[in-house]
């Protein structure tokens, strides 16, 4: 039986990496120019590097249940916070082009 403890831990996992994803996502779509680079980097680096915290903080760390199944570790751990930390860059956030930075950052 999983207890709420397990819970608790497996919440901050998925919410460490939904972060990381839209953090990674909004990056990706800062410093890259071209549409390709962001889906190819995006969907290559982001997942890897919520993998890789995945791997520590449920592993070393101790935080969250066991899954049972590969398949549903990446599922909840790593795919959901994908997808929705990807839609909270593109659909909450303002695309790059339209904010407005001050005179001293233009590059």
């Amino acid at each position: 039986m999983v207890s709420v403890v397990d819970l608790v831990g497996l919440s901050v996992v998925v919410l460490v990496n939904t972060g990381i994803a839209a953090v990674g996502t909004r990056l990706l779509r800062v410093t890259l120019a071209t549409w390709w680079g962001v889906a190819v980097y995006g969907l290559v680096l982001v997942p890897a590097v919520e993998t890789a915290v995945a791997l520590v903080l449920t592993g070393p760390v101790g935080l969250g249940p066991n899954l049972g199944t590969p398949t549903a570790v990446m599922a909840l751990v790593v795919a959901l916070p994908f997808a929705l930390g990807v839609a909270i860059d593109f659909f909450w956030m303002p695309a790059p082009d339209e904010v407005d930075l001050p005179d001293g950052f233009d590059g």
